[in-house]
């Protein structure tokens, strides 16, 4: 297995383009099956069989690290500070403080700073991706029951 650098204990960086290492990594993707009970193999040649969905998040860490992302591992109790979770929603901090302040996410305030639970955030996430969907749906269902899937190409004559 190649080398793969650490940074900040979870923190995997990808190996650098074009090496040996993310060959190896390449090579790992290609060979791994996708449908077998997968087996978790020690070096003294201990097998352990693993659950289907280590194995399939497995993949993915080895398929981010071949395209060349690093991948950020933590439990879920970890406690992320402000700028950590308007980062990972894509939104600015004070966007993210508005979300705190209105209940939406749920935080911590042991002493100064906020802190937010990294499962609330995921929370969160999935919640707002819910709400996008459904609105998404009721509007193609709405344009749909106004046919204006129906009505040719889209474009509006000006001359």
């Amino acid at each position: 297995m190649p080398a793969v650098t650490e940074l900040e204990e979870r923190t995997l960086l990808p190996p650098e383009p074009d090496t040996r290492d993310q060959e190896e990594l390449s090579n790992l993707l290609a060979r791994l099956p996708r449908e077998e009970k997968a087996r978790l193999v020690g070096p003294d040649g201990t097998e352990t069989e693993i659950p289907d969905e280590v194995y399939r998040t497995l993949r993915q860490v080895i398929d981010a690290l071949v395209k060349g992302k690093a991948i950020t591992i933590a439990p879920h109790d970890t406690m992320l500070t402000t700028q950590q979770a308007a980062d990972m929603l894509g939104i600015s901090r004070p966007t993210l403080v508005k979300l705190l302040e209105k209940g939406d996410i749920a935080f911590e305030k042991p002493g100064r700073h906020r802190r937010i639970r990294l499962a609330d955030l995921v929370a969160y996430r999935d919640r707002a991706r819910e709400r996008r969907r459904l609105a998404l749906r009721e509007l193609t269902q709405e344009a749909d029951d106004d046919g204006l899937y129906d009505t040719g190409t889209g474009f509006v004559p000006t001359r």
